[in-house]
């Protein structure tokens, strides 16, 4: 498995995903991939020199699986992220080297646009919590072991319109939300999913988003459905 990994505090996400990924009895090899052409401020450079390949290097691998994390360029339009050329070469490349490939958060809103033309849609507010969803085709074997409905969290500030993606008969949307609007989409057969939550969150990522935020700003919103009594002095629940 291959794993892109756009996020600013990279071994925050990676602990999120390998945690999950650790459950697995089969034995999974992994391959970090960072871009060229931008640079993480967040995280340091020996930890990513050590740890992340390039692109380049795995270019002519095959894989099981990618997953591509999300991004915080949620306002900025696709085009303008500084790394996007070399993202749609990387989407581009997954379609004959990847088995099945996972796009997260803002990567599921800029693979659906790449390669369908799906846009997406600024939020009047943060969509910001745990928000239940619910199975379409709940036959599917990635719903395998998931209960009638699930929870999952979200954190945006974008999101995708289902008329958009109804008409276009190589998409299927799999899983929505009431609240949180579609959730997960599939295409090809299996062979690409968009999630637009995040399910592999660790029970304490939005406190620590939220938190993060709010020592940035004063207009930070608590988490929806997240704190016990809705108290952030409370742990989740």
């Amino acid at each position: 498995i291959a794993i892109l990994n756009l996020m600013p505090l990279k071994i925050m996400t990676e602990t999120d995903l390998l945690r999950l990924i650790s459950n697995t009895p089969l034995q999974v090899e992994l391959d970090f991939i960072d871009t060229d052409s931008h640079v993480s401020k967040n995280t340091p450079r020996e930890h990513i020199e050590t740890f992340y390949k390039k692109f380049e290097e795995v270019k002519h691998n095959n894989y099981d699986g990618l997953i591509i994390t999300g991004a915080p360029v949620e306002k900025v339009d696709f085009e303008e992220v500084d790394y996007w050329e070399e993202l749609t070469e990387i989407f581009a490349w997954a379609k004959k080297h990847v088995t099945s490939t996972l796009y997260i958060c803002w990567a599921a809103l800029a693979g659906l646009y790449y390669h369908y033309g799906i846009p997406k849609y600024p939020l009047a507010k943060k969509k910001f919590g745990v928000f239940l969803q619910k199975p379409l085709l709940p036959q599917l074997p990635i719903f395998r072991g998931f209960d009638d409905m699930f929870y999952m969290p979200h954190s945006r500030h974008t999101e995708l319109h289902s008329e958009d993606i109804l008409s276009n008969p190589a998409l299927t949307i799999i899983a929505d939300s009431d609240a949180a609007g579609v959730s997960i989409v599939m295409a090809r057969g299996g062979r690409e999913f968009f999630i637009t939550g995040h399910m592999e969150y660790s029970p304490n990522t939005l406190d620590k988003e939220y938190r993060r935020d709010k020592d940035i700003r004063d207009d930070v919103d608590l988490p929806e459905n997240y704190y016990t009594d809705n108290n952030p002095d409370n742990p989740p629940f």
